[in-house]
């Protein structure tokens, strides 16, 4: 790691930490997305993560949407609940666990995710058209690979002194 990342009055250099650089960045296009798309579409970004995971995998449990998006319970029980409401997704006793729900997308949730998606594309394609297609395809290797460190730094327990 190199020795300038951190000033010698133990601040942080916002312009070198990696996880506000990461956070910034995500939070910045998370809002401009969500207002976009509640003014287009009448969803916010988590309620698209969700339809958009449901493409991916239909037939989920909240806790598995929970874990593949990263979101708190609460987020995903409220944006879920949203779109059942507005028959987007539905729900159905998971034959395996009755405790637990599976989540189906409806016709009416794919038709909304295709308009989004749309939008979404058109979005990225913005953020990285000052990129070579070489360039995209690092961030995205160096992006995966940050993502893989996120359990091991998420565990991580430091040893302080007493």
């Amino acid at each position: 790691m190199p020795n300038d990342q951190y000033e010698d009055t133990h601040s942080l250099n916002l312009e070198r930490y990696v996880p506000a650089l990461v956070t910034f960045l995500a939070n910045k296009l998370s809002t401009g997305a969500s207002s976009l798309y509640r003014e287009l579409f009448g969803i916010g970004i988590v309620e698209w993560r969700l339809i958009s995971l449901l493409v991916v995998e239909n037939g989920i449990s909240a806790n598995r949407m929970c874990q593949v998006i990263g979101l708190d319970k609460s987020g995903v029980s409220r944006s879920l609940k949203f779109l059942e409401n507005e028959k987007y997704v539905y729900s159905s006793v998971d034959p395996e666990d009755a405790r637990r729900f599976i989540i189906w997308m409806t016709n009416k949730g794919r038709a909304l995710h295709d308009k989004v998606f749309e939008v979404a594309i058109a979005r990225e394609k913005l953020l990285l058209e000052g990129f070579s297609k070489k360039e995209v395809d690092t961030l995205i290797k160096l992006l995966n690979r940050l993502n893989d460190s996120v359990s091991k730094v998420n565990s991580f327990r430091p040893n302080l002194p007493k």
